[in-house]
């Protein structure tokens, strides 16, 4: 169930996630890791590797690093990631080259052509911002983000880009959501939280008390449950 938003609250704030809701992967997961394995001399089908990838990054822990000083934030996001990647390649033999394929990985997901802004997201913001509407990221990802965000020029239409890994907490702890309602001196019956996760954001945007809408762009046709959206274009009827 929704949390109950008190009569006189009106929607002030959209917050979204970002991978699988704003921007996706230009090329499939287990296509760009297969690619660049065998480059370094490693050959896994990808429909193999992005299985294992899927189950290694359900199954990690989560990428926020609390009390961390600034300095040490991007080493330790470096270092999460290539123990996830170092897991998803366990069930095949050695790979020699491993560090050099991880740094190529690494590099080439910090880039925003390996991106790209799901086909309404422009309009949608710039309809929301049309409105007033406070517009800020709240997403379990990396510092990377933020330059992903900007080289897809996007980033300039939020007032913050929360990442996880920078704040010290992932969703779905109500406390990431607490920052941002906190930033803008919002109550949470004045946010609304737009995300692909039913663990992360569903679950998340509830544990903070925040109205929030599922996007499911591959649902099946039939009726739509009241928290789910299948475009963003959507949200605009949603909004009070």
């Amino acid at each position: 169930m929704q949390p109950e938003i008190p009569s006189n609250a009106r929607t002030k704030a959209v917050f979204f996630d970002a991978a699988g809701t704003l921007i996706k992967p230009a090329r499939r997961v287990g296509e760009s890791y297969a690619a660049m394995a065998a480059k370094h001399g490693k050959a896994v089908a990808p429909a193999a590797l992005f299985e294992r990838f899927r189950i290694c990054f359900d199954g990690a822990p989560p990428l926020a690093f609390p009390g961390a000083a600034t300095a040490e934030i991007e080493p330790l996001e470096r270092q999460w990631w290539k123990r996830l990647v170092a897991q998803v390649f366990e069930p095949w033999d050695e790979f020699a080259e491993f560090d050099d394929f991880f740094d190529e990985l690494f590099a080439y997901y910090g880039r925003a052509d390996a991106w790209l802004l799901y086909p309404e997201v422009v309009e949608t913001l710039a309809a929301l911002k049309q409105r007033g509407l406070i517009l800020a990221v709240i997403s379990n990802f990396d510092s990377r983000l933020i330059r992903i965000l900007d080289g897809l020029n996007v980033a300039a239409s939020f007032e913050h880009i929360f990442v996880s890994s920078v704040v010290g907490y992932a969703k779905p702890q109500a406390r990431i959501f607490d920052l941002a309602l906190t930033r803008f001196g919002l109550t949470p019956g004045q946010a609304l939280h737009i995300g692909d996760s039913e663990a992360n954001d569903l679950q998340g945007a509830r544990n903070a008390g925040v109205r929030v809408l599922l996007v499911d762009r591959g649902r099946a046709a039939g009726a739509v449950p009241p928290d789910r959206v299948d475009s963003l274009r959507q949200i605009l009827d949603h909004l009070d």
